[in-house]
């Protein structure tokens, strides 16, 4: 069914004969230690994601809606021929040209020849990969197998926030750089939700961060960065480096951590939580002067519309989701979370 949410010297010979295949071996691994540094640079360096979320909300509501008609179109392979035709820029948008590709990709059309596709269809996959897809929620009699939007905002459902698009503005705490995330701005204590399932990959302290998780994505491509959550009690219970997390889970609550070398300290003025996606097509991204940050402004907008339901246990105190969430956990033996 288809839900509605979206050694020693033995003889001379011996030398001579290990010389010249030595001789021979050297320029062969050189060879193969060059294409292996080639390959290695043969990777996306750069993306600017500017989709907006009305762009976005369409073509969602056509891969799940051509899902249910058995004419599948996906939304990300919609976006990319868009983006390689506009150059990245949105602002360039006409509803014709979207219809046209949608009408195109259901009569089996390949797009793929389009100058830029192939750069537009990796980036774009990179940055959405995890959000649309097959998932389970459970429901009044057991578990319901569905096709749409399995991401969710980053905020829970019923706590109030506010944002704007802060991507790139100033920083200058230790010192001056631009801001590579997007602040969404909720009292202390609001529950803070995995925007898309996946293996707590960072836990813990960072001066700038405050108390922070970092959460990969299964398919290694996204890093979901939370970060200033509240003090002395920052986490989910329980939560530890290395757990699976899936998409809605409550990971953690929102404080205003951070800005001071010293464990524990409210070093933000304003309580908020910073939310920043990070790509990475090759290890060498993961930390240092080769990191792409992606502007998830829109991408917040558009999941607004789909928040996490939690509720409170008496107990303990901790929010929790009301309806359970699972998915394939792809890359780890295809295993499904029971």
């Amino acid at each position: 069914m288809f839900c509605t949410v979206r050694v020693k010297r033995r003889a001379r010979g011996l030398v001579l004969a290990g010389a010249l295949a030595l001789a021979v071996l050297v320029p062969v691994l050189s060879g193969v230690w060059a294409a292996g540094e080639e390959a290695r640079r043969d990777f996306i360096k750069w993306v600017d994601f500017e989709a907006p979320e009305s762009v976005l909300e369409r073509a969602l509501e056509v891969d799940v809606e051509s899902h249910e008609e058995g004419q599948p179109v996906d939304w990300i392979d919609l976006l990319a021929y868009l983006a390689a035709k506009y150059g990245g820029d949105f602002k360039l948008y006409k509803q014709a040209d979207f219809d046209s590709a949608v009408e195109r990709l259901k009569a089996g059309e390949d797009l793929s020849e389009t100058p830029s596709y192939s750069y537009y269809r990796e980036a774009y996959g990179a940055v959405l990969g995890g959000f649309v897809g097959e998932f389970q929620v459970e429901g009044d009699e057991g578990w319901e197998s569905c096709y749409g939007l399995k991401a969710y905002s980053p905020i829970a459902k019923t706590f109030p926030y506010s944002d704007y698009d802060d991507f790139g503005a100033g920083r200058d705490y230790g010192y001056r750089r631009r801001h590579l995330g997007h602040d969404m701005m909720a009292a202390v204590g609001t529950p803070v939700i995995a925007v898309e399932s996946g293996t707590v990959e960072a836990l813990g302290w960072n001066q700038y961060g405050g108390w922070r998780i970092g959460i990969r994505s299964f398919d290694g491509l996204r890093y979901h960065y939370y970060a200033h959550l509240r003090q002395n009690r920052p986490y989910a219970q329980g939560l530890e480096q290395g757990d699976t997390v899936m998409a809605g889970d409550v990971i953690g609550y929102v404080g205003r951590t951070g800005y001071s070398a010293t464990e524990n300290t409210n070093g933000i003025e304003q309580s908020h939580l910073h939310y920043g996606l990070q790509l990475i097509f090759d290890e060498s991204q993961k930390e240092g002067n080769g990191e792409i940050w992606v502007d998830v402004y829109q991408i917040c907008r558009m999941l607004r519309g789909h928040q996490s339901e939690v509720e409170r246990e008496a107990e303990t105190k901790e929010w929790r989701r009301v309806r359970g969430f699972r998915e394939e956990i792809r890359g780890l033996d295809k295993k499904t979370l029971e």
